[in-house]
């Protein structure tokens, strides 16, 4: 079994799982027992948006077993975005003392054996760890043809458009730091589906902080629907120039010296 995380020179590594879940009953036991195979010292929380099927209703079930199990209730389907700002706002509780936020899926698209690296590489000095497909050592599994095109297409867009060097800038597996998240005025953020991966890379990135890639291969889900839709990658395209002119508008410097200011601070 592999060791629970390790102390920083900051203290003990307290770190969170956010798992959002929509109709994932048939992969909630298995992502959460997967997670604490490989990461024992990991806390979970799984944010559920009212699952009809009873996702909610296990998710307590495991909770009241397992003390590193959480959820948090939603009254219903409000979007991806708006699933992990809520689960972001209860980790970053300062009576909670999570050093570090993950963002994953219930679907075992995103492999827990990928944890660790992502935290390593924040541990090493990054602001924000992407478990990304597309640098060396990264791929997808299972995918056809036109999914790898629509990807591809997406992150090459919104490279060019925004001008950031993230390979994988629509990736949803990612370790932040806890300062990180607190540098990004999360409450300013309205987009709810796909491109909210995007805002908060781009966020990262032009507040000048570290992002490393990290090598993931991306699986297709075992069970049950993907919750992709076009109306969601219109809304990812439509993001990107909504940001890159909100940028030219505001210069660039806001996000920018917000997150240096409370870096220099948490570097002391």
């Amino acid at each position: 079994m592999p060791e629970a995380p390790t102390a920083s020179r900051d203290g003990d590594i307290r770190p969170l799982v956010l798992i959002p879940t929509f109709n994932e009953r048939e992969n909630l036991d298995a992502i959460l027992d997967a997670v604490h195979e490989v990461q024992p010292g990991f806390d979970i929380l799984v944010i559920d948006d009212a699952s009809p099927d009873g996702t909610g209703e296990l998710a307590d079930a495991r909770a009241k077993a397992d003390p590193r199990i959480h959820v948090l209730h939603r009254a219903g389907k409000e979007g991806l975005g708006r699933a992990y700002l809520d689960g972001f706002a209860w980790g970053l509780s300062a009576d909670r003392g999570y050093t570090h936020l993950f963002e994953m899926d219930a679907d075992f698209s995103h492999h827990p054996r990928y944890l660790q690296d992502l935290l390593d590489a924040c541990l090493q000095g990054a602001d924000l760890a992407v478990g990304s497909r597309y640098v060396a050592g990264g791929g997808t599994e299972g995918w056809p043809m036109h999914r790898k095109l629509l990807s591809r297409g997406g992150g090459a867009y919104a490279r060019a458009v925004l001008g950031i060097g993230i390979q994988d800038p629509t990736a949803g597996f990612v370790c932040f730091r806890r300062t990180t998240l607190e540098g990004l005025e999360l409450e300013g953020i309205e987009t709810k589906g796909y491109g909210f991966q995007i805002e908060l890379k781009y966020r990262c990135a032009q507040a000048g902080l570290r992002i490393e890639e990290v090598p993931i291969v991306f699986a297709d889900r075992r069970y049950g629907d993907s919750k992709m839709h076009p109306r969601i990658m219109v809304e990812a395209l439509k993001l990107v120039a909504d940001l890159r002119v909100q940028n030219m508008l505001e210069g660039g410097g806001k996000w920018r010296a917000r997150a240096r200011k409370l870096h220099e601070r948490w570097r002391r």
